[in-house]
């Protein structure tokens, strides 16, 4: 699976001068790298998910922004400032930042509140089109 990422950003990298945003995530270091075309933003701890569960690997083009939003699967969780990237996966904050920088996910991807705002913010700029989220393991 490693390399069909790799072949996948290599392929989008190519066309990413139209592009201004990219969200690059990193499962094996549970963190998140914030770029756009001047180069990285933020980098930030993140926690996916945990044993049992999965993050799902990939390139994606965020689909839907929730500034706030209360998960439909567990117990109604809040999950503010949510980026939805594939099916019921998003970014979003979370409550528990004493789990970031490690597995505690039922798959999303959880940041600090504060840096899940940011990130909305900046997405809502930069428009969700011009928006990569890339997963890698």
């Amino acid at each position: 699976m490693r390399w069909v990422v790799s072949i996948a950003l290599t392929v989008w990298a190519a066309t990413a001068a139209a592009q201004s945003l990219w969200i690059e995530v990193d499962l094996s270091e549970q963190q998140m790298i914030v770029r756009d075309t001047q180069g990285p933003l933020f980098k930030w701890p993140v926690s996916t998910a945990r044993s049992g569960k999965c993050t799902p690997v990939g390139v994606y083009t965020p689909y839907l922004l929730k500034r706030r939003h209360f998960s439909t699967l567990y117990d109604g969780a809040p999950m503010p400032h949510s980026i939805f990237f594939s099916g019921n996966y998003a970014i979003h904050g979370t409550t528990q930042v004493d789990r970031l920088g490690e597995p505690a996910s039922a798959g999303c991807i959880r940041l600090a509140p504060e840096n899940a705002e940011v990130l909305f913010e900046r997405l809502l700029e930069v428009g969700k089109e011009d928006t990569r989220v890339v997963i890698k393991e």
